[in-house]
Order: C-alpha cells, then structure tokens, then sequence
C-alpha cells in the first residue's frame, strides 16, 4: 500500500530501475550458468582429447614393441615411452596391474611417493563395475582441484593388461579462476548499464509526468469566483491530450454554470430582498388601515374629546409612518457598501464621542492609551460603536445590576474595541447566524445592523468576533489596522 502512495514519477522511476536490476541479475544467472557449463564441458572435452592421445601412443607402442605383451613386460615396453608420453603431454603417469599394484610410473626413482604404490580400493572397485571402464576421481591437493583418471589398456586382442592412470589430468581450479574473470568483466559491465539506466529514468520519469504536473497544478488553481485559464501543452502522449482536452471543456462548461449560478443567485437574492420589504410594509400599513377605519366610523364633529381622538389619531400614523421610513432606511443601507474615506482617526475619542449620544452611567469606558490612530470613516467608526452598544444595552435591559463595559487597547498592529455587557447571552444554536441578514431575537427590528456593521469593518480589512455564555452576557471584539 506504501508504494501505491507513491507519486506517478517516483513509481515510474523505481519501477524502471527494478525492471533494469532484475533483467539483469536474471541475465548474470542464466549467463554464469551457461558459462560454467560450457566451460566444464569444455574441459571435458581436453580430458577426453589428451587422454585419447596417450591411450593412441600406448596402443601403437604395444602393437610395435617386440616385447611379449603381458602385464609382466609392461615396464619394459614402456621404460623409456613413458617418459616421452610425460613430456608431450605434460602429465604424470602411472601403470597399474589387474590387481591395482603399481608397475610402472614416470616420476623419477628418487622421488620416491608410498601412495602411489598401490592403487586406491575405492578407485580399483568404481573401474571393475563401471561400464564403460573407465573411472574419474576428484580430490584436493594443497587447497587445489584436481581429477585423476583410471582406464584398461588392452592388447591387441583387447585383453585387458593393466590400468592407466594419469593423476593430474588437469587443474579444475582453472575454471573457477576464469568465471572469477568473467563475473568481474560483467560487474563492471553491468554497472556502467544500471548508472545509464538510472540517468535514463530519472529523465523519462520527469519527461513523462511534467505534463501530468502542469494539469494537476491548473486543476488544483481551478476557482469558482474566477475566470479560470485552459491547458496549452503541446508535443504530448494521446492519453495526455485526452485528459487536457476534457480538463478544457470542463473549464468551459464551469464558466457558463458560474454565470447561469450568479445569475440565478442574483434573482434569488432580489426576490428575497422584495418579499422582505414587502413583509416589513405590510406589516404598518395593517395598523394605519384599521386606525383610518376606526376613526372614520366613531368621527363625531361635536364629540367634546375630539381634539384627543383626533391627536391619538395622528401620533398612531405618524408612529408607523416612521416605521416604514426606519424599514426602508435599512434596506437601503444594507443594500450599499459603505464608502471608504481615509480618515486618520484617534479610536479612544472617537468611541468616547460615541458613547456620549447614549448619557447612560451604566456603561463604563476606559482605554489602554489615549492615543490609538488608525484609518477608518468617522461616521461609520460612531455608527459600530453606536449599533454594537445599542445592542448590549437592549440584551441586558432585564438586569437590575445592568452594566456595560467599553475598553480601547492595542493588539500588536490592530487597534481593537470590547463591548461587553452582563445580559442574557446568546444561545448556541443563535451563535453561527447572529451576522446573517434578517436574523433577530428581537420582538421588533428586521436583524440588519449586525450584518451591517460586518460589512463597514471588513471594508477597512478588520473584523469582528464575539463570545458568549448563556445567562452571563456577551462580548464584541472589533478589530482594524491601526497606523
């Protein structure tokens, strides 16, 4: 599984130089294998050849010798002969009777070896069961490889006379001295073959998924809110074209999906916005109606009480007309974003004029310095202030012991406001859309100053958070650069 989680071009690359290492490990196998074998046979070969040479010379010097050919006669027939076969053929070589006794042997008299003097029983034995007559023993000398080999010699009439033996025929250790050459010559070989083939995938691993990187870095730049850019890649891999190509028509298909999107948002959000203004209209215009209604039916010119009928009367209208006046004041503020102007303004005397309007002694103001500057509208600077202090002061109207705290202090580069009151606190299923449009736990008001305010302090790159625990009270942290 940790391999699968492997990039494209990492996996290609190890996978080429696995490709590489096992075809040639497997091809060092077969080749030593073949090496080996055909060297052995080829050494087989010389036995055979050099063996049959001095089986050739033997025979003629029986078939020539004026000696009676027995067992007996054969160091006689071969006294000086064998001396001849040793230095031909550079070999030692010994005469066995039927009986494995030795009868003649070419190294000198002076150097005088007890263990050639008879022959081996096992050796004696192998050659009496053998079929072919013949018997091949291997055995070590000083650490070395050796094979000595044992055959009849007949007479002319094929009657075995004795037994040949040629004791070191040939060095088998001289195979294994030339594989050792041939394996360090393929070593060599075949790591000059696994650097190139290293090199080689390193470039076709990159060659291959450059082209599967830059789509996946156009795919993963792909956004909603924007124009997105299509793929141009040229000289690529039918599969590659395939996947650009439908990379391409997506982009297409998404920027007319986007446009019908905002379209369709844009709609929805009218239509809302009208059924909201319509709601909040109709809402005056029922008590204006009734009031008109009521005052038609009981109008009496010489009722006494008419001159207060008629003042009720008026206060009532005039009460929903500004009713309807505040309903279309938040819409169109809601509706506009509020325009920056660059003011450079001490934020304690600003939020000290502002709380000033309410002449409240039960909201306490206090600040780390007395001169904090930062970038912000004043009217809109005394329009949050205003809003988020209304709002303590309506949350915590039902506490005998109301009391609303307002501070200034400095947050590394912000300049930040607290307003914090001790009322009711707000609920956890209220907490994630107290900032919505049209959201409210008021009896009256349609739920916009929130959003508002939101909007007036994002527009200065700030923002504005807030913590509450039921029962206990909230608090409104706003924050802005400060200069």
């Amino acid at each position: 599984m940790r391999w699968l989680k492997r990039s494209l071009r990492t996996r290609i690359f190890l996978s080429m130089i696995f490709l590489v290492l096992g075809a040639s490990v497997l091809i060092a196998i077969v080749t030593i294998y073949q090496y080996k074998k055909e060297a052995e046979a080829y050494q087989k070969d010389k036995l055979k050849q050099k063996e049959a040479s001095i089986r050739a010379s033997i025979n003629y010097e029986i078939q020539t010798t004026t000696y009676e050919v027995t067992t007996e006669n054969i160091p006689l027939i071969f006294r000086k002969k064998i001396y001849e076969l040793k230095n031909i053929h550079n070999t030692e070589i010994n005469f066995y009777d039927l009986k494995g006794r030795l009868l003649k042997s070419s190294k000198p008299t002076f150097f005088k070896d007890t263990s050639i003097t008879k022959m081996p029983e096992m050796a004696l034995t192998q050659l009496e069961n053998s079929e072919n007559k013949k018997y091949v023993q291997y055995y070590k000398e000083d650490g070395v490889k050796y094979q000595s080999s044992y055959t009849y010699i007949t007479d002319t009439y094929f009657k075995p006379l004795a037994i040949l033996n040629l004791p070191k025929i040939e060095d088998d250790g001289f195979i294994d001295m030339q594989l050792k050459d041939f394996l360090t010559i393929l070593a060599q070989v075949y790591l000059l073959l696994i650097l190139a083939a290293i090199l080689l995938s390193y470039f076709l691993s990159k060659y291959i998924t450059s082209s599967l990187k830059a789509v996946s870095e156009k795919i993963h730049a792909t956004r909603l809110d924007k124009k997105n850019k299509k793929i141009a890649i040229k000289d690529t891999s039918e599969e590659i074209k395939s996947l650009i190509k439908a990379y391409n028509s997506m982009i297409d298909e998404l920027e007319e999906s986007a446009v019908k999107l905002a379209t369709n948002e844009r709609e929805q959000a009218w239509r809302e916005m009208a059924k909201q203004v319509a709601h909040e209209i109709k809402n005056p215009l029922t008590p204006m109606r009734l009031t008109v209604q009521s005052f038609e039916r009981r109008f009496d010119p010489d009722d006494p009480d008419i001159k207060e009928k008629l003042n009720d009367y008026t206060k009532t209208l005039i009460q929903q007309i500004d009713t309807m006046s505040s309903i279309a004041s938040a819409f169109s503020n809601f509706a506009k974003m509020p325009a920056q102007q660059n003011e450079t303004l001490n934020v304690p005397k600003i939020v000290k004029l502002a709380l000033d309007i309410f002449n409240e002694r039960n909201i306490i103001f206090f600040t780390e310095e007395e001169e904090i500057l930062a970038i912000f509208d004043r009217t809109q600077l005394i329009r949050v202030v205003t809003n988020l202090v209304k709002n303590a002061l309506q949350a915590s109207e039902e506490n005998p012991q109301q009391r609303i705290e307002v501070s200034v202090k400095t947050d590394e580069n912000y300049a930040c406001i607290l307003i914090k009151d001790n009322g009711s606190g707000i609920s956890e299923e209220n907490k994630t859309r107290i900032f919505e449009p049209k959201f409210t736990t008021k009896s009256s008001g349609m739920g916009l100053g929130l959003g508002i305010i939101k909007t007036i302090i994002e527009a200065y790159k700030g923002t504005i958070t807030f913590t509450s625990q039921e029962g206990e009270g909230t608090t409104f942290e706003v924050k802005f650069p400060k200069i």
